[in-house]
């Protein structure tokens, strides 16, 4: 075996081990586990890490991108993003017991879905991060089209086709224009059964240190969980999107009277 077919080898196998890895870890387990050599380990997770399929975290260690397992790698602009949310999303589904998705919308208003935490409940929610995803009718859709420009959301709403995912779902332009403007003032944004039969979604924006919102934090859940803490988990979304807005340097601005 020549050694562009070794290390072709070794980097699959490395892939294959970081999918098996719900933690992140660090260098010296994965030269442990997998018997590589310290300067080809470091070589090959500082390759994986440049092409967007790897992220290192703050305190040094490794993890595969989710987005990864599904065929597309982190943007550039995505991957700091992600590991500074990473921490308050972990502690978010720790604290809350349910499902955390991170969230972006391009120009044309297509949803991104770049990170989660699942739930550790047997019955939970959860979704593949390339899986479709309509803006209308979501919390996390509505958060950021609440945050965009009013032409964009006019130009979305001229194309898209309004479709009733399940009995729940609000359909009519007028009441979701009302929806986006609530959502704006509140700062939260709810899907009630309006997408999935039987799940709720609680959305919360994310600023950058411009003051510009560049993400959506959303607490996916079984309604019935929902309905017994309903504040709570208001609350809880809430405080994350604050703190890993702050953490991106977001200061919030105090109007005087």
């Amino acid at each position: 075996m020549n050694s562009e077919i070794k290390s072709a080898g070794r980097i699959l196998d490395l892939l294959e081990y970081m999918a098996s890895q719900r933690e992140a870890v660090a260098l010296a387990q994965i030269i442990r586990d997998l018997g590589f050599p310290k300067s080809s380990a470091h070589g090959l997770i500082q390759t994986l890490a440049g092409r967007g399929h790897v992220v290192r975290d703050n305190a040094g260690r490794y993890m595969l991108v989710e987005a990864s397992r599904h065929g597309f790698p982190f943007r550039r602009h995505e991957e700091p993003l992600v590991v500074t949310a990473r921490p308050f999303m972990e502690k978010l589904r720790d604290e809350s017991g349910e499902t955390v998705l991170l969230a972006t919308m391009n120009a044309h208003c297509d949803i991104r879905r770049l990170a989660k935490c699942v739930s550790r409940h047997r019955v939970r929610y959860d979704v593949n991060l390339d899986a479709a995803i309509a803006a209308y009718c979501t919390a996390t859709g509505r958060v950021l089209l609440a945050h965009t420009s009013k032409e964009t959301v006019e130009h979305y709403f001229s194309r898209v086709q309004l479709l009733s995912y399940t009995r729940y779902t609000v359909t009519d332009i007028d009441r979701i224009r009302d929806m986006l403007v609530k959502v704006r003032r509140d700062g939260y944004a709810l899907n009630d059964q309006e997408f999935v039969t039987g799940s709720t979604g609680i959305a919360a924006p994310i600023f950058d240190r411009h003051g510009e919102v560049v993400a959506a934090i959303n607490l996916g859940l079984p309604t019935v969980r929902y309905n017994e803490r309903r504040e709570a988990f208001l609350l809880m979304v809430r405080s994350a999107a604050d703190a890993i807005s702050r953490a991106l340097g977001y200061r919030r601005q105090i109007k005087e009277k």
